[in-house]
């Protein structure tokens, strides 16, 4: 009810009728009342009775009003506005979202009336609030994916159990966050834009969509050029908690999640979205950004991929051999094979530096490794001690921390001082790893600086966003290259 329709309603007038119909009815009241009191009042013992009917009417009026008062259901004061409902909303908001915690459950009912009914029944008695629930059918029984919010003081264990008694099985649960808050078909729509959008978001999105898993993209050939023998169906193949996808752009995609079997509905997704990246073949995004060395000589920083591959074997070639053995930690002549699996958006990310003629000087990879990422950076001998490869760096790192990485490490010789001083101006804490010469440089992801204190002095003269955007993890070991 608006406050226009309230303030009429407040405003009304009586009608002459009703005061007439009202005045009629007191004096026949009266009437009866006095017929009444004559016709007792003459009898023997007619005062009492009326004293007693006096007593009696007036306890009647008392208990009516206290029972009314005790039971009401009478709307608050305000409930027109419904300011009065409000008012004691916030301080119960306050108190729940400080004693609640969110929790992510996944269990597998009987596909019969009344079971979903029997879990909701039991979350209910302990106070559960359910914010999203996904079924997934299965051919016997169905899996049920909840988002839930119950009071911090109830462990998962007590949770679990209760599941159980209430019919559930199978039951996983684990923290949720902020973000598992939006609604499934957002985020498969927006996983699915971000596909379209770059082929090396597939894997990512993957991973977003099934959850903690482990994505290992393996190419069909090796890096010597033999196959690998890696091949999977196009309509894929689901066992279990292992599934496999043919990749668009040859080899498979196994992703494992040892912990939870897929289930037919997630399978479905995820071939979908492999389906999306295949029909829309190769694409990464071409903007760059134009940045200014302290010498006043200006640099180009984009993405690459195998299209930059007869520029990145000439700028091999224009590199020393230590520069090569620093970077591949094998022989130099083995170093040119590598290129077409860095450059491939399945198993990381490359940023390139370009002069102002061209001409590629520098490459920067960010590359998966199982769970872990590694970076890697190679910069041509005549353009080393100019703060590209910081600036290279830095730019790895921050598409590692928006890809939810918690590290990165670097494999280096222990006299690669400018690999170590490229580490330690990132100003992250760091571990070191020494092994017959090899150094192994981890930096924690726990805070990244908007720009670290020793950061070479690039002025950056157009910035279109070429290096952000979040990464793909595939999982691919084989891309160590430590050979």
């Amino acid at each position: 009810m608006t406050d226009v329709t309230s303030a009429k309603s407040a405003r009304r007038p009586h009608h002459w009728r009703r005061d007439l119909i009202e005045l009629a009815a007191l004096f026949t009241a009266v009437a009866v009342a006095d017929a009444i009191a004559n016709l007792i009042g003459h009898q023997p013992d007619g005062p009492y009775l009326l004293i007693a009917s006096a007593v009696a009417l007036v306890a009647t009026a008392a208990f009516h009003t206290w029972w009314a008062r005790r039971h009401s259901h009478a709307p608050p004061p305000e409930a027109d506005t419904g300011a009065g409902v409000d008012a004691e909303r916030p301080s119960a908001g306050a108190g729940e979202a400080a004693e609640t915690a969110l929790w992510r459950m996944r269990t597998t009912v009987r596909d019969s009336p009344g079971a979903l009914a029997a879990l909701c029944i039991a979350l209910a008695r302990h106070r559960v609030d359910i914010l999203t629930l996904q079924t997934h059918p299965l051919a016997e029984g169905t899996v049920d994916e909840f988002l839930l919010r119950a009071p911090a003081t109830l462990p998962a264990q007590q949770l679990t159990r209760e599941i159980s008694a209430a019919g559930g099985s199978s039951t996983w649960i684990e923290r949720a966050d902020a973000h598992d808050l939006v609604d499934t078909p957002t985020r498969v729509l927006g996983l699915a834009t971000r596909t379209a959008l770059d082929a090396a978001e597939l894997p990512l999105a993957l991973r977003q969509l099934l959850g903690r898993c482990t994505i290992h993209s393996l190419p069909a050939l090796s890096v010597g050029g033999r196959p690998t023998g890696e091949s999977a169906p196009v309509e894929g193949v689901l066992e279990d908690t292992v599934m496999r996808l043919r990749d668009p752009s040859g080899g498979v995609i196994t992703v494992e999640r040892p912990y939870l079997p897929f289930t037919p509905t997630e399978f479905a997704r995820a071939r979908a979205l492999v389906e999306l990246d295949a029909r829309l073949g190769p694409r990464v995004p071409r903007s760059e950004d134009v940045l200014t060395l302290p010498e006043g000589n200006e640099i180009t920083v984009r993405r690459a991929d195998r299209g930059d591959l007869d520029a990145a074997l000439a700028m091999h070639g224009r590199c020393s051999e230590d520069t090569l053995g620093l970077r591949y930690h094998g022989p130099v002549r083995d170093a040119d094979r590598y290129l077409d699996h860095l450059l491939s958006p399945r198993f990381g990310r490359t940023l390139a530096v370009q002069t102002a003629s061209g001409r590629l000087v520098a490459l920067g990879h960010l590359l998966w490794d199982g769970d872990e990422t590694e970076v890697a950076l190679l910069v041509e001998d005549d353009w080393q001690r100019r703060g590209i490869g910081s600036e290279l760096l830095s730019r790895l790192v921050a598409l590692a921390v928006e890809a939810g990485c918690e590290s990165v490490y670097a494999v280096t010789q222990a006299h690669n001082t400018g690999m170590v001083a490229a580490m330690r101006a990132l100003s992250l804490p760091l571990d070191y790893q020494i092994e017959e010469g090899t150094l192994v440089i981890t930096a924690r992801l726990t805070a990244v600086p908007a720009q670290a204190p020793d950061q070479p002095a690039t002025e950056p003269v157009s910035r279109s966003g070429a290096t952000s955007g979040p990464l793909p993890r595939n999982g691919q070991a084989e891309q160590r290259f430590r050979h």
